[in-house]
């Protein structure tokens, strides 16, 4: 099989993979692995801001709805397509009710923080900024 698409255009292997049901189901894995470092830092009462949360404030749940999305993609099933849209529903409450808790217990350091950094989608100049320093090590 060539790298292209069937649209015509470049696409390599690895590519096509993380694209794939079984992709997002990986990459949903590898946002989950986030929580550590949340979890150590809740423990020592400090706000988690690097790493991964330094793209997105709720990578532990963009983990999960890819997770969700990947099986969805793999095994669709009337279970799996009604129950897709109201997992993701309550991912994004839990949330906010987080981000409350947060803002009470952090104030004007969690407001800045998510003035400076959306809540589950990562902004694209954040995401190739960050390819350019690697680069330039």
């Amino acid at each position: 099989m060539s790298a292209h698409d069937h649209t015509g255009g470049d696409e390599s292997p690895s590519g096509r993979f993380l694209t794939s049901p079984s992709g997002l189901v990986l990459i949903g894995f590898l946002a989950i692995v986030g929580w550590k470092a949340l979890y150590d830092a809740q423990q020592q009462h400090r706000l988690e801001t690097s790493g991964i949360y330094s793209y997105v404030r709720h990578p532990q749940y963009d983990g999960f709805i890819a997770v969700m999305f990947g099986f969805l993609l793999q095994w669709p099933t009337l279970l799996t397509l009604v129950m897709f849209p109201i997992l993701v529903f309550m991912y994004v409450r839990l949330a906010r009710v987080e981000e409350r808790e947060a803002l009470t217990e952090f104030g004007e350091e969690y407001a800045r923080y998510m003035r400076e950094v959306p809540g589950f989608i990562p902004r694209l100049a954040d995401l190739i900024s960050h390819r350019v320093r690697e680069e330039q090590r």
